[in-house]
C-alpha cells in the first residue's frame, strides 16, 4: 500500500480551544503525526511526499474565497493592533441577509464556525500539504494501486466549501473524494471518525455522483451536535444518497461492526467505482476526546470488512487524538485490512 506524507504539517500545532467556556489546549497536536507514523513503521510501510496538487483539486470543493482565506488570513490578523497568536473568531454571521466583509476579523468569523480550528502562521503550509497527501493517494488509486493512505493533519471532515470548524481547515476527504470522481461515475464516502462528517456531508449533500455515509456518535451530546441525525438523507438530486448512523456514546465493538457492516452494504448497492475511507482512530476506548468504547481489535476488524468490500480505497486520515493507544489503533486497523496476521 502507498503512503503518502508530508513532514511540513507537522508546523500546524494550534494552541486555542474553548471547551466549557475554558480555554484550553488544543487537541489537534503536531504530535499526533509522531504516533501515527510510528504505526506505519511498524508495519513496514515506508511513506512517500507528495508533490504539490494542482490548485484546481482544492477548488473541487472549496469556494476560491475560502482557500484563499486561509492562504493569506494569518498575515493580515498579524498585522492587527495588539493582535493574539492565532487566527480565532469571535463574532459569527448569524443573520438571515449578510455581505461578505472586507475586515479580517469579520471574515474570520465568516469563513471559521468555531473557536476550534485556529489559524496560525504555518496553518495554511500544513493544510495545504495535507490536502497534497489527499490528492496524492487519489491519483495512486486512480492509476490502478487497490488502496493508498494519506497521513493528513490537520483533519478536514468538519469543514464544508467555505467554513472550516472542529479542528480541521481544507476538507482533505472531501477533496480526495471529488479527486476519485474525475475518473469514475460514481463515488461513495464512508466516515467512521467519532464525530459526524458534517463537512463532507455538506458538500456532497445536493449530489447523486457521490454517496456520503458517516458513523458516529449522536450529535444529540456530541460534537458537531446541530447535523448529523438520520433523518438527514440528501437534497436535491442528492435525495436517498446520505446516510447518517448516529449511535451511543457507550457503543462497543459489536454494534459498532454492525453499522459497518450496514453501511457497507449500503455502499454496495450504489456500486461505486471507488471508496474514500475518512479514517478517524478517535472511536477508541482510550481517546481523550470520549466517543466510543472501541478497542483495537475493533479497528482490526472494521479494517478488514472494508478491505473485504472490494472497492479502490482511498484512506484518509481524520481524528484520533493524544494517547498512547493511537500508534496501536492504526496499527491494528491496517492490519486487518492489509490482511496480516494480529
Amino acid at each position: 500500500m502507498k503512503c503518502y506524507y508530508a513532514a511540513e504539517t507537522e508546523a500546524h500545532d494550534p494552541k486555542f480551544r474553548l471547551t466549557y467556556g475554558k480555554m484550553q489546549r488544543n487537541a489537534e497536536q503536531a504530535e499526533r503525526a509522531t504516533l501515527l507514523l510510528a504505526a506505519l513503521d511498524r508495519l513496514n510501510l515506508p511513506v512517500t511526499v507528495p508533490p504539490e496538487a494542482p490548485r484546481a483539486a482544492l477548488e473541487a470543493v472549496h469556494t476560491p474565497a475560502f482557500v484563499t482565506f486561509l492562504e493569506t488570513c494569518w498575515d493580515e490578523w498579524k498585522d492587527l493592533p495588539d493582535a493574539g497568536p492565532e487566527v480565532v473568531p469571535n463574532v459569527f454571521p448569524r443573520n438571515a441577509e449578510k455581505t461578505y466583509p472586507k475586515s479580517i476579523v469579520a471574515r474570520a468569523g465568516w469563513h471559521m464556525g468555531d473557536t476550534a480550528a485556529p489559524v496560525g502562521p504555518n496553518s495554511w503550509l500544513a493544510t495545504r500539504r495535507a490536502a497534497d497527501c489527499a490528492v496524492a493517494a487519489a491519483d495512486a488509486v486512480l492509476a490502478g494501486e487497490r488502496a493508498a493512505y494519506a497521513l493528513c493533519r490537520p483533519p478536514g471532515h468538519h469543514t464544508s466549501a467555505d467554513v472550516a470548524a472542529g479542528h480541521c481547515l481544507m476538507n482533505v476527504s472531501a477533496i480526495a473524494a471529488a479527486r476519485l470522481r474525475t475518473g469514475h461515475d460514481r463515488v461513495a464516502t464512508l466516515d467512521i471518525d467519532v464525530h459526524h462528517g458534517n463537512g463532507t456531508q455538506d458538500i456532497f449533500y445536493d449530489r447523486a455522483d457521490v454517496m456520503t455515509v458517516s458513523i458516529h456518535a449522536d450529535p444529540d451530546d456530541y460534537y458537531p451536535f446541530f447535523v448529523g441525525h438520520a433523518h438527514e438523507t440528501g437534497r436535491g438530486a442528492g435525495a436517498g444518497f446520505n446516510t447518517n448512523i448516529p449511535l451511543p456514546r457507550t457503543t462497543t465493538d459489536d454494534t459498532w461492526i454492525a453499522a459497518i457492516e450496514g453501511a457497507l452494504e449500503r455502499i454496495a448497492s450504489y456500486a461505486p467505482g471507488a471508496l474514500m475511507v475518512s479514517l478517524g482512530l478517535d472511536a477508541h476506548e482510550n481517546d481523550p476526546l470520549k466517543g466510543m468504547q472501541i478497542t483495537f481489535d475493533g479497528f482490526r476488524r472494521a479494517g478488514a470488512l472494508i478491505a473485504a468490500a472490494g472497492h479502490p480505497t482511498v484512506l484518509v486520515q481524520e481524528g484520533g487524538y493524544l494517547s498512547p493507544d493511537l500508534t496501536t489503533s492504526l496499527e491494528s486497523f491496517m492490519t486487518g485490512f492489509l490482511g496480516r496476521a494480529g
